[in-house]
């Protein structure tokens, strides 16, 4: 391939991201200030791989005219009739794929985590998303985007700050030929705390944070009064003064800081002004839940991190990780 070829599949990415994005962000109400985003350089990020995954995105082909979509299932998926020769080779540059699974015109994506199965444990205990817009911080690649679309929202919008997982969504979006969904390449920290969203998600995120009531208190921020926090997070066996703080790693993560009992996070949600906090789900991560898939790529997953003879612990002797997901109210 000759570097003109290159620069032709970079350039086709940026207008791919810029057109994705501008359609998106433009659902969003005009006061709220994403002018920023709206006309971000897709171009200009600073990263290693990043002209490498744009060639990934721009060398993806258009979107049959018979193809369609199902966003409810548990693989996102697309079909047509006629096949995308090359796609899996396109899409396989863009690994590691963590959040999926994907069944892209014949490519499954067999991804680290079977996200499925956790959308299942909570979809039919939040409050229904028929005609709301939605906020998931941490999206990673928007698997959970498609499924709040596919379960009724009207707009959904990812926040995730991680390069690869931005491309991913790209490419899934341009082979979906969807725009009801959009991604912001952030942190909660630098989105713009209005209170424009009908829900917002939060899972995955909150013990990462060393000030977990700054987190929940940007979360309730975005959300319009009377509005629904849904948050996913790891958690201890306990009662509301337990709260476990790793003294370096955390199941092979250096940047887990807490993990509190589920009545802990209830008591911190209360403290923040979030009324009718309800645990709805505690599961304990199995390695069907998470494991190791070679869209992953060359990388440990959970196996790797538990005692091999007891898998109830980790590899630093802490117990196994255990989630708990959390449905709150802001006042209103």
């Amino acid at each position: 391939m000759t570097e003109k070829s290159k620069e032709r599949q970079v350039t086709l990415g940026v207008e791919r991201m810029a057109r994705q994005t501008r359609a998106a962000l433009g659902r969003l109400p005009r006061r709220m200030p994403m002018e920023g985003w709206r006309t971000f350089d897709w171009g200009a990020v600073n990263h290693g791989d990043w002209h490498r995954w744009l060639a990934a995105v721009g060398r993806l082909p258009e979107r049959p005219p018979s193809a369609i979509n199902r966003l409810d299932g548990p693989a996102i998926t697309a079909r047509a009739d006629e096949a995308l020769p090359g796609l899996e080779e396109w899409l396989r540059e863009l690994i590691p794929w963590r959040k999926g699974p994907y069944d892209l015109f014949g490519v499954s994506i067999d991804t680290e985590w079977r996200s499925d199965l956790k959308w299942d444990r909570l979809v039919d205990r939040i409050q229904p998303l028929a005609g709301r817009r939605v906020l998931d911080i941490g999206s990673g690649n928007g698997y959970h985007l498609w499924r709040m679309l596919g379960a009724g929202a009207d707009f959904a919008l990812g926040v995730d700050p991680t390069w690869v997982f931005v491309a991913q969504f790209h490419a899934v979006a341009h082979l979906l030929g969807e725009t009801r969904a959009g991604i912001v390449p952030t942190t909660l920290e630098r989105f713009p705390h209005r209170p424009h969203f009908d829900t917002v998600f939060s899972m995955g995120v909150l013990y990462h944070r060393r000030d977990p009531f700054s987190h929940l208190g940007e979360l309730k921020a975005c959300l319009r009064p009377g509005g629904e926090l849904v948050l996913e997070t790891l958690v201890v066996e306990g009662d509301a003064t337990t709260i476990l703080t790793p003294a370096d790693r955390y199941a092979g993560m250096r940047n887990v800081w807490f993990l509190p009992s589920p009545a802990a996070v209830i008591g911190w949600l209360e403290r923040m002004g979030f009324v009718d906090p309800e645990l709805i789900d505690v599961t304990v991560t199995t390695t069907e839940e998470q494991h190791r898939t070679d869209w992953f790529g060359d990388r440990q997953s959970l196996v790797d991190f538990l005692d091999p003879d007891d898998p109830s612990r980790t590899r630093e002797g802490l117990p196994a990780p255990r989630r708990a997901i959390i449905t709150a109210r802001r006042p209103g």
